[in-house]
């Protein structure tokens, strides 16, 4: 299994490309189910998760291709993916697919839609808490679904067809709402989602469907209209910068020093950690390349913040800011809302010697302790690359553990530190 080894204490300059969104590219590559004809996205990652959503999708006939490089692109440049679904082979998602990544239960909506059933496994549990599938199952009901529970599966039929319908989400869902607009698409009449996710993946997806022939009107805001359409085409579309990885990297900046370009980045899609940065003494630029980070010479100042949906701070980022914290000048507060168990890196950051305390979703961080290299072991994957900002930051070596983690978020990551002066390196086997 492999490991990625940091030699810390150096600190962080030069340029680094920031991925297609592998959140925005996982619900854009499933609605190549809405159609027979092909979908083809620009600037998909290289990730675990892709590549196992492919997989996945070939399970229901899903073809797929990737363009070679071009000229002047490198491993750093996102890939060119063909996919189409001219006919749908199986309608059921199995469980030992299912299982290996909880964003493919959202194959549902599609299927419902373009073939009116849909068996898909229920996703079982997560490392960083239960995210249950009722606000999935509800919603698909008031678009006329027919819904039962057997054997571990969600056994989904619409013999007439999915039907317009007015939903209110409980709570904010990125995968609800992603999944509920899916099938909107092909319903009959209008759709009204209420207290729907704000996320940019959301806009990404409602900007494909539109360009795929869907008419959508809200998405970006709490309620999405939709109105139903008999068929959807093909189309093209370029996923957008990964937001998630754009401030792990901007933190790490912050957390040993230097001076980045994150080049291709979009300053508007992560504007509240952004902030947050600028605010503890961060330098932040908006460049026509990208973003730039730079921190030489001043102390971090201590944060206060609770994450939150869209466009609040992002709980993906929770973890990579505990990083940050650590060297701090003072004590911060991080209030975790989202998921119940997203502390887990908590106890892998204090065998680096950081001082760390909770009381139930509430993280206080005692800054400026001096951080030794370990060896550690990743939970998930935003605790993962945390343990990376940290080792960048402590005195000596550390070796991570299970980086399959950061396999499947966080493309070529170990290259593009490398890149910047950070001595690390991937240890196979």
């Amino acid at each position: 299994m492999d490991r990625i080894r940091i030699v810390g204490g150096q600190r962080l300059n030069g340029t680094i490309p920031i991925s297609g969104a592998k959140n925005a590219a996982l619900p854009l590559m499933i609605a190549s189910l809405l159609t027979d004809e092909t979908l083809t996205l620009e600037n998909v990652p290289r990730l675990r998760d892709v590549q196992q959503l492919f997989h996945i999708l070939s399970n229901h006939g899903v073809d797929h291709s990737i363009e070679g490089k071009r000229n002047g692109q490198d491993g750093m440049t996102g890939q060119t993916v063909h996919l189409s679904a001219r006919a749908i082979v199986d309608t059921t998602a199995p469980y030992e697919l299912v299982s290996t990544m909880r964003a493919s239960f959202w194959v549902i909506g599609p299927l419902l839609a373009r073939m009116g059933e849909a068996r898909v496994s229920l996703p079982g549990g997560c490392a960083i808490g239960t995210r249950p599938v009722d606000f999935f199952i509800e919603g698909l009901k008031g678009l006329g679904a027919e819904i039962d529970i057997d054997a571990g599966y969600v056994v989904a039929r619409a013999r007439k067809g999915m039907q317009g319908g007015r939903v209110v989400l409980p709570k904010v869902s990125v995968g609800a709402t992603h999944t509920l607009l899916m099938a909107a698409t092909l319903a009959r009449g209008e759709t009204v989602i209420e207290n729907a996710a704000r996320e940019p993946e959301i806009v990404d997806l409602a900007r494909c469907l539109m360009a795929m022939g869907a008419r959508i009107e809200g998405a970006g805001t709490s309620t999405i209209h939709v109105e139903g359409v008999s068929r959807l085409g093909g189309a093209r579309h370029r996923v957008l910068p990964d937001r998630i990885e754009t401030g792990t990297y901007a933190m790490a900046v912050a957390t040993v020093g230097g001076d980045v370009l994150l080049e291709g980045a979009s300053a508007d899609l992560i504007e509240a950690p952004l902030a947050l940065l600028a605010g503890a003494g961060v330098g932040v630029e908006r460049t026509n390349s990208g973003v730039r980070i730079t921190r030489n010479g001043h102390g971090l100042a201590p944060v206060d913040v609770t994450t939150a949906p869209f466009p609040g701070f992002p709980t993906d980022l929770q973890a990579q800011l505990m990083a940050m914290t650590t060297r701090a000048d003072g004590v911060s507060h991080i209030t975790e809302t989202i998921f119940e168990n997203r502390f887990m890196h908590v106890q892998e950051l204090a065998r680096l010697g950081a001082r760390i305390t909770l009381d139930g979703q509430r993280a206080t961080i005692e800054g400026g302790a001096k951080l030794k290299g370990a060896p550690v072991m990743a939970t998930d994957l935003r605790a993962s690359v945390s343990l990376v900002i940290a080792g960048l930051a402590a005195e000596g070596e550390t070796t991570i553990n299970r980086v399959y983690h950061l396999d499947r978020g966080f493309e070529r990551l170990e290259d593009k530190l490398g890149r910047c002066g950070a001595e690390i390196e991937r240890i196979s086997g």
